[in-house]
């Protein structure tokens, strides 16, 4: 699986509609007023502006995990790696998403599709750890 990366635009963004009283999945109520605020993505999705860069995914190691082909990742670069985390690695001069498994000091990169081999991170391998996924956008 390879991703692509790159950083969101600097400067002021336009602000997107927000309904803010949710969307009814049931019934609709024809009794709601709907009150409506502007909202920016930027504002929720990102905690790191500087630190935060988004990649599409482009191939499917990582279904299982809600990651598709074309979704869109946000990955923030100051978090630090931990056991589970979903990361962006640099490896073998590819960028890959994998599942972090770090158990006394060693390293595995888990796929979330059976189809697919864990990588174990042996001596001698460069692995860069590149950022931590923190959101997914898909497009439906």
């Amino acid at each position: 699986m390879k991703v692509t990366l790159y950083q969101p635009q600097k400067g002021k963004q336009p602000k997107i509609t927000f309904v803010d009283t949710g969307i009814s999945a049931g019934f609709p109520s024809p009794a709601q007023d709907f009150a409506q605020k502007k909202l920016s993505l930027d504002d929720k999705l990102i905690q790191n502006k500087e630190a935060t860069f988004y990649a599409r995914v482009q191939g499917v190691s990582m279904i299982n995990a809600g990651l598709g082909d074309g979704d869109l990742l946000v990955i923030d670069r100051s978090i630090t790696p931990q056991n589970n985390h979903i990361a962006i690695c640099y490896l073998n001069n590819e960028f890959t998403v994998k599942r972090l498994a770090i158990q006394n000091k060693k390293i595995t990169l888990v796929p979330e599709n059976d189809a697919y081999e864990k990588i174990e991170i042996t001596e001698g391998t460069e692995l860069l750890i590149w950022g931590i996924v923190t959101y997914v956008i898909k497009k439906v």
